[in-house]
């Protein structure tokens, strides 16, 4: 049996990345609405109560208005994946990040309602929520998250001002310290003091890193460099998409590591960087902010959600 499944918004960068990544899926027929009924509120619902699974990629305002009208056909809703950021820390939907904690990939298969992960906090929360479960990393440690995408994570405006040479090739933003993603990082990586994120963009089109130092000496235990990515490695042990370098590592052996590699991909690599005389370690998450950080991770959500290998 194929699953229908129609892409709210499917004309945006995330939309586009989904249907392509879904093209080479057996069992999944993606459907589209008229160009000129997207805005078509009953349209919109007839097409909703004749498919299996809406993805939304729309503006945080609009895919809670997509998310009343798939709500009010009852018992005919399909189920919703919503890949905007305004339902990720609502306690009634399921947050879509597989690998987390165990059982998670569970919690979603029987979701009706699931919330894709931001690209940020997919690299952040994989390196510091294993290491609060293991107790390394207290909850209340001030954790500071430095990170950096390329230009694409950031819709169409900014888009357009990288590839008409208007923006800068590199520049810090969300300097308020209000970015949208610190709530959703707070919770799920199981922290109870606010963490602080500095978050960057660079001149060239998709790839990201998330970086997170850490002074070892100030952690129970004093544990070193190898400590933490022990428990990483132990955490994601058997994970298809997520891996933790080691011995061998090219980037590991440099002390160098670069935003791009994994472009194209939905894999996201861990790395641990350490100096134990000094005491001090960053943690690495490298990935690609429209693969594991996006589409990548709404088609894996969609597998699980529609029973598909």
């Amino acid at each position: 049996m194929t699953a229908r499944v129609f892409i709210d918004g499917e004309a945006g960068t995330t939309g586009l990345g989904i249907r392509e990544r879904l093209a080479h899926v057996p069992g999944v027929s993606v459907v589209s609405i008229d160009p000129d009924k997207r805005k078509d509120p009953e349209a919109r619902k007839a097409m909703m109560a004749s498919v299996d699974a809406v993805v939304l990629c729309l503006p945080d305002d609009a895919a809670k208005e997509s998310t009343a009208l798939a709500a009010s056909l009852g018992e005919k809703a399909p189920r919703l994946l919503d890949a905007s950021t305004a339902h990720r820390v609502n306690p009634d939907w399921v947050y879509g990040f597989a690998e987390m904690t165990e059982g998670q990939a569970d919690k979603i298969r029987k979701a009706k309602r699931v919330a894709n992960p931001g690209c940020y906090p997919t690299g952040t929360i994989a390196l510091l929520r294993p290491l609060v479960e293991a107790g390394i990393l207290p909850a209340d440690y001030p954790v500071t998250i430095n990170a950096v995408s390329g230009y694409s994570g950031g819709g169409k405006a900014l888009i357009e001002q990288h590839e008409s040479g208007k923006a800068p090739h590199f520049e810090l933003y969300g300097l308020g310290l209000e970015h949208k993603h610190v709530p959703e990082i707070e919770g799920y990586s199981k922290l109870t003091t606010r963490p602080m994120f500095v978050p960057s963009v660079g001149h060239y089109h998709q790839g990201m890193l998330v970086s997170v130092p850490l002074h070892l000496n100030t952690l129970p235990g004093k544990p070193r460099a190898a400590d933490l990515a022990y428990a990483l490695r132990k955490h994601f042990d058997g994970s298809e998409l997520i891996s933790v370098a080691g011995e061998g590592d090219a980037a590991l052996a440099s002390g160098k590591v670069e935003p791009e590699a994994l472009n194209n991909t939905d894999k996201m690599v861990l790395r641990v960087f350490g100096n134990d005389t000094r005491g001090h370690a960053v943690l690495v998450a490298q990935l690609d902010n429209l693969g594991k950080g996006a589409s990548g991770a709404a088609v894996q959500n969609l597998k699980l959600m529609l029973g598909l290998k």
